[in-house]
């Protein structure tokens, strides 16, 4: 499942981010189905920054920032709302993933690893029939 890959990704991120606020708040939202609604405030919220780090010409942040939105946005379209965002939306969070990975300087393979591996099934969920 994209949450489970969205908090790994988080996970691998967060040490080498000067500004973790929003990644953390990520984290916590991806745990949270109920707090998805809250998906679009916090992507307004990252966007501000954004175009601040965009401003300033800071590539890092910005590329954060990047990947923070399409998470923040994949959350709330997951919440089913009336006004979704793009509906491609999740299939950018890989590739702001790697932009992000190549700006901290982390090797696309830890990335590769991350969004290649299958998901863990809650206990008790069915498990997906394997080809």
């Amino acid at each position: 499942m994209v949450c489970e890959h969205i908090v790994r990704l988080i996970d691998l991120f967060a040490p080498h981010c000067s500004d973790r606020a929003t990644l953390e708040s990520l984290r916590m939202m991806v745990k949270d189905r109920r707090s998805w609604p809250e998906g679009h405030a916090l992507f307004d919220s990252v966007r501000r920054k954004n175009l601040r780090a965009i401003a300033a010409n800071d590539s890092t942040l910005e590329a954060q920032y990047c990947f923070e939105e399409v998470c923040a946005e994949t959350l709330y379209n997951l919440s089913g709302p009336r006004d979704p965002f793009d509906p491609d939306t999740p299939y950018w969070i890989v590739p702001n993933a790697f932009a992000l990975a190549r700006r901290l300087a982390i090797d696309r393979e830890r990335v590769v690893e991350i969004v290649a591996a299958e998901p863990v099934a809650p206990r008790g969920a069915p498990q997906a029939a394997r080809p």
